[in-house]
């Protein structure tokens, strides 16, 4: 059993979700990605997703495109965001997933990329423009070295489509809550739930359901686990901490913390009436 999987059925015998926690690998420099992950896990993030910065980050918005600018001017590369995979691991089980856009995969070829993650202890990986239709060899590849593919459906999906990409996604599907691109919102739009109440017959008993983009307040978090996600992602808000704290890392490391364990407590599905 995979790592990804142990954590999603041990969250579910503690009766909580899983909170995933994004930042991008490399901001605001290399050396400050392991420490913004180790505030993370004291927060209690189950689960960590590191950004592989990326010139064109069409899925993302402001907030993240500007931490990814940060994190190339401090010279991040793939192997950079790997090697603080490692060092993270060092101290941690935590499970953690890759997102990137699928040219630096290319540009390493497929088999020196997962050979590689594999080394530095990647669990999963998240390729937001690859589509099912192109990812037979991706997918083979990663399978190979026993990395999670997971795969995004986004509120335009139709029901046959959705089908395909849960037979393909492994450690969980990423279910892409409203239209647009990454940022915080203020309020889950009613477009969240129902797809959430369309998707989940699909998942039930196939693989966990994970909602991100929009997701920033404890009260987000709560209003997804109970009406059956089995996790949440935020990434906006921790960038945001970031953005705003590039000063003083002391505070930064407080306030991710504070704000993940706020987070966090909103999974718990016993706590959340």
């Amino acid at each position: 059993m995979r790592e990804i999987e142990k954590m999603f059925l041990t969250l579910r015998r503690r009766k909580e979700g899983a909170l995933i926690a994004y930042v991008t690998g490399g901001d605001p420099k290399p050396e400050y990605t392991p420490k913004i992950a180790e505030a993370l896990i004291k927060g209690g993030a189950d689960i960590i997703e590191l950004g592989i910065p990326f010139s064109d980050p069409i899925a993302d918005g402001p907030t993240i495109q500007a931490a990814t600018v940060r994190a190339l001017k401090a010279k991040t590369t793939p192997r950079t965001v790997l090697k603080i995979i490692k060092k993270i691991k060092e101290n941690h089980s935590v499970p953690i997933i890759i997102l990137t856009y699928y040219n630096p995969i290319y540009r390493m070829g497929l088999e020196n990329f997962f050979r590689l993650a594999s080394r530095y202890e990647l669990d999963g990986l998240i390729v937001p423009d690859l589509p099912i239709e192109e990812a037979y060899d991706y997918k083979k590849v990663a399978e190979e070295y026993d990395i999670d593919t997971i795969f995004l459906t986004a509120p335009s999906t139709s029901q046959k489509r959705l089908e395909k990409i849960i037979s393909y996604t492994s450690g969980f599907l990423y279910l892409v809550s409203i239209f647009g691109v990454t940022g915080a919102r203020e309020k889950i739009q009613d477009l969240t739930i129902k797809l959430i109440k369309k998707t989940l017959p699909l998942t039930t008993g196939k693989i966990p359901l994970a909602v991100g983009f929009g997701l920033s307040k404890p009260e987000h978090i709560k209003t997804v686990i109970l009406n059956g996600a089995d996790g949440a992602i935020v990434g906006s808000s921790f960038v945001k901490i970031i953005e705003e704290n590039l000063e003083n890392s002391k505070k930064m490391l407080n306030k991710i913390e504070n704000h993940t364990k706020k987070l966090k407590k909103a999974t718990v599905k016993e706590c959340s009436n």
